[in-house]
């Protein structure tokens, strides 16, 4: 399910017969449960709500679901190389490495 950019994953506790919710796209902790999908959905979209509500009223800016930056390690060596190669193909090292990621969703 996703809301407002919030993506979750959801889980059937068969022994209480609930369903229960997490947000999986922030470092916050949001989750939610209900008896059927309608109520699921509703209480996800509520625990969202209530959220954006907290940081509001808190004066925090709540986590942006995936703003595009991320940190990236590798070796030296295949920095230089990744590096090396994408000056040779004329394109930042950003733009060789957004190619390779796409190149790799691509196959599935």
């Amino acid at each position: 399910m996703t809301y407002k950019g919030y993506v979750a994953k959801i889980e059937y506790d068969e022994d209480n017969s609930i369903f229960t919710g997490m947000v999986i796209n922030t470092r916050t902790v949001i989750t939610f449960s209900g008896t059927s999908v309608k109520e699921l959905e509703t209480e996800f979209r509520n625990s969202v709500e209530d959220y954006l509500e907290w940081c509001k009223e808190d004066g925090v800016s709540p986590e942006k679901p995936y703003s595009g930056k991320l940190n990236l390690r590798l070796t030296p060596q295949m920095h230089q190389e990744a590096a090396l190669k994408a000056g040779k193909m004329g394109i930042s090292l950003n733009r060789f490495i957004e190619n390779a990621v796409e190149n790799e969703l691509k196959q599935g």
